[in-house]
């Protein structure tokens, strides 16, 4: 071991290079060996992805509602449960024979289904605008056979995307049947409601609230008349009484001149009397109305000796006016009581107009989400709602995901490097003999004076162009594993052996 350390130039490392070569060039190139047989024979996975696009409705919300909205997060796992369903899987276990190999083949369905939820992936991206929810999706599978991953990717997203679609018309259609039945339940309540009211408003015509104004004047109306029909019964029963007491009167006189006698002094009075209201009151006046129906009647009795047919006519007229009395209080009476129910009646066709009106606004809403569950279930038969599209179909991958291919390339390449390098470094340390003069110089402190070349036998020459040979067939055999290594790393293992027929074929 040399006990003093000494600057190393550039050309010493060149010079300890080429000779520690072997040291060098043969763990790496065990170590492209290595790295090839892992890249041929270990087990690759490969990952396909698709991705799916949320295409948005191409009808104006405003005019047409979606029935099939939710918020992102239910529409997630609505998606993640669509995808990784039992049946769904089974039915892509099924068609693409998955697990058929002799080590998989007795394997459980559970299992199989297990393994293959842990293979598949999906990534949701959520759109900048939160009000529309997802933007789109990945669907990614992997597995050792990429062709089969792609089929399988494929499958997964269409299969979602055909199971959404039925699924979104039975929902759509059973919606629509949903709001059949409601309606058909709500125009039986509101035709019934209606007929309430209907009945009400028959039952208790007159005296409802909107007619409570013309109640009142009826009211005002006929009191007025009968208090007129209460006055002319009182005259008519004055009358009654002096036609009697003249009828009694006349029957206390002997002679027909007498009689005459007393007539017109009677009448001579009464015209008195009238011609005196007359220049006090006018015409009209009940007194001067009174006094001439009563000179009238004398002058009719004076035609007639006896006064019975008047008293019977008199009489008839009063008792159809007490008739009319009779009948104009009971209408009063009736009014009356109209009237004073009318509150009640406001209260009740309150209710009742309030049940309908309800009934009425729910029906009709009804009805209008009924009409747009008829336009998307239109919509939806002419795939212009919102509905996924594959925006990007797997494709098959150059090389696999797993192991990482480049990481390991990295790894093999670092430790030939490494190893290599690692022994150069230790030998060198270790390494005590004398290389040229100033190592002498350096561990016996004193002066060269004079070196003498190292003479070659001829079996030596052979020797060293030997060894340089060997050399130059080694950095190529290196350097051909190399560019091997890196050429299944990177372009992949299919791609290589292209290349290579191609090669060999020139």
């Amino acid at each position: 071991m040399q006990t003093h350390i000494q600057a190393i130039k550039p050309e010493d490392i060149i010079k300890i290079l080429l000779r520690r070569r072997w040291y060098i060039i043969i763990p790496f190139c065990l170590s492209m060996i290595v790295g090839i047989y892992l890249v041929l024979f270990l087990p690759k996975i490969y990952r396909a992805e698709t991705m799916v696009l949320l295409q948005p409705q191409r009808v104006n919300t405003e005019f047409v509602r979606p029935i099939t909205s939710a918020d992102i997060d239910a529409m997630v796992n609505t998606i993640s449960q669509q995808i990784l369903s039992r049946s769904n899987l089974k039915k892509i276990i099924n068609e693409f024979k998955l697990f058929s190999g002799p080590k998989l083949k007795n394997m459980f369905l559970q299992d199989k289904i297990a393994d293959m939820r842990k293979r598949i992936l999906i990534s949701v991206k959520r759109s900048a605008d939160y009000r529309r929810g997802i933007e789109s999706f990945k669907i990614s599978f992997k597995g050792e056979e990429p062709e089969v991953v792609v089929k399988v990717t494929n499958a997964l997203a269409k299969n979602f995307i055909s199971e959404n679609l039925k699924k979104r018309e039975i929902y759509t259609k059973n919606t629509s049947e949903s709001f059949d039945k409601e309606l058909s339940v709500l125009k039986e309540r509101l035709e019934k409601s209606e007929q309430f009211l209907k009945d009400f408003r028959k039952e208790y015509s007159g005296g409802l609230p909107e007619q409570l104004e013309t109640n009142l004047r009826t009211i005002d109306r006929l009191s007025e008349q009968l208090i007129s029909k209460q006055q002319r019964l009182q005259d008519e029963k004055n009358r009654l009484h002096e036609v009697e007491n003249g009828i009694s009167e006349r029957q206390n006189l002997q002679t027909t001149e007498e009689l005459e006698t007393y007539d017109a002094l009677n009448r001579h009075q009464l015209v008195a009397q009238l011609k005196e209201l007359k220049t006090r009151y006018t015409d009209q006046h009940p007194d001067i109305i009174r006094l001439k129906k009563r000179i009238a009647d004398l002058e009719n009795e004076a035609q007639t000796p006896e006064g019975n047919i008047q008293n019977k006519n008199i009489r008839k007229v009063i008792k159809r006016l007490e008739a009319e009395i009779l009948d104009l209080t009971r209408k009063i009476s009736h009014y009356e009581d109209m009237v004073e129910n009318t509150p009640k009646r406001e209260q009740e066709l309150t209710v009742l107009q309030r049940d309908f009106d309800n009934i009425n606004t729910t029906y009709n809403s009804y009805l209008d989400r009924k009409r747009e569950a008829v336009l998307a279930v239109n919509m939806e038969k002419k795939q212009k709602m919102e509905q996924f599209r594959i925006l990007d179909p797997a494709s098959l991958p150059e090389r696999p995901s797993e192991p990482d291919m480049v990481q390991l390339f990295l790894i093999i390449i670092a430790a030939g490097l490494g190893i290599g390098g690692g022994l150069t470094v230790l030998l060198e340390y270790f390494d005590t003999s004398i290389r040229k003069p100033a190592d002498i110089e350096l561990s016996l402190g004193i002066p060269v004076l004079s070196t003498i070349p190292i003479i070659y036998q001829p079996r030596d020459i052979i020797k060293r162009r030997f060894n340089q040979i060997l050399s130059y067939f080694s950095i190529m055999a290196s350097s051909f594993l190399f560019i091997l290594f890196f050429m299944l790393v990177f372009i992949g293992e299919d791609r290589t052996v292209g290349l290579a027929k191609k090669f060999l074929s020139i």
